[in-house]
């Protein structure tokens, strides 16, 4: 049997203020990277702490976290939640920040500037920082590891006529990704139309190799309705295929923007 540890922390990092108005000690404090995890509530623990390196009441300040990516857009701004009542020396400076699992859904794994600022009752904003000499760097590296989302939907949005003299129109193919399928596989199309009437035949092949001369087979057929055209219509087909591509008889050019694609 393998004994392997885990450890249950409380992610807990230093800030510094400068409420006395004297100058600080130019030696840097040591202040690590935060990580934060995708597809969870992440509490972050702050400590407000003076230039002697001792913690200072925050109970009369509303602590505010603010992020921004590589482009210094703000993308996550929250109000931290005071532990510190004034009374308690080991709550003393104390102050949570949750970034939950909705601010971090849409923000890739990427490294983001950070920043703690204070606002006392009179609407002022107190900078803290980073370390004892002013700088304010911090970072924080958003991880999509723990807890991995679900990957990107195929999409389609090309058609092309098979024929000069033809009325069919065909999509280019895309992969049905039968490696990770079983003998239920599940295909979820989404078309986007605007004013399209008409059937869309879901076609699919078994060969592993396309050519002019690959065989396509009707496998699902949706009919669209041009009143269909505010919210898109999707479709669910089973089968364990190479690729699959979409057919229609009706002009699909600027009706069809696009269809998305999760197998």
């Amino acid at each position: 049997m393998q004994l392997t540890p885990r450890y249950l922390i409380s992610n807990k990092i230093n800030v510094v203020v400068n409420l006395a108005g004297f100058i600080t000690e130019y030696r840097p404090v040591y202040q690590r990277q935060i990580q934060v995890y995708k597809g969870i509530d992440n509490v972050l623990q702050f400590r407000l702490l003076n230039a002697n390196q001792r913690p200072i009441d925050v109970y009369q300040y509303i602590p505010k976290f603010v992020a921004f990516d590589s482009e210094s857009m703000l993308i996550i701004e929250r109000d931290g939640q005071v532990l510190d009542d004034g009374s308690t020396l080991t709550a003393r400076g104390l102050f949570t920040v949750t970034l939950t699992e909705q601010d971090l859904f849409n923000i890739k794994q990427q490294y983001l500037k950070y920043n703690i600022y204070l606002v006392d009752i009179n609407d002022n904003k107190i900078i803290t920082y980073s370390h004892s000499n002013f700088d304010n760097d911090a970072t924080i590296l958003v991880n999509d590891y723990a807890f991995p989302g679900p990957k990107d939907s195929l999409e389609i949005n090309n058609f092309h006529s098979v024929g000069v003299y033809s009325n069919e129109w065909v999509s280019d193919p895309i992969n049905a990704e039968s490696n990770i399928n079983n003998n239920e596989a599940l295909h979820t199309l989404a078309i986007y139309s605007n004013q399209f009437q008409g059937d869309v035949i879901i076609q699919a092949t078994l060969s592993s190799q396309l050519d002019v001369e690959t065989p396509w087979a009707d496998i699902a057929v949706l009919s669209i309705d041009s009143t269909e055209n505010t919210k898109p219509v999707p479709i669910n087909v089973t089968g364990v295929y190479e690729f699959m591509r979409l057919k229609t008889v009706v002009d699909p050019s600027d009706k069809i923007s696009k269809v998305l694609i999760r197998n």
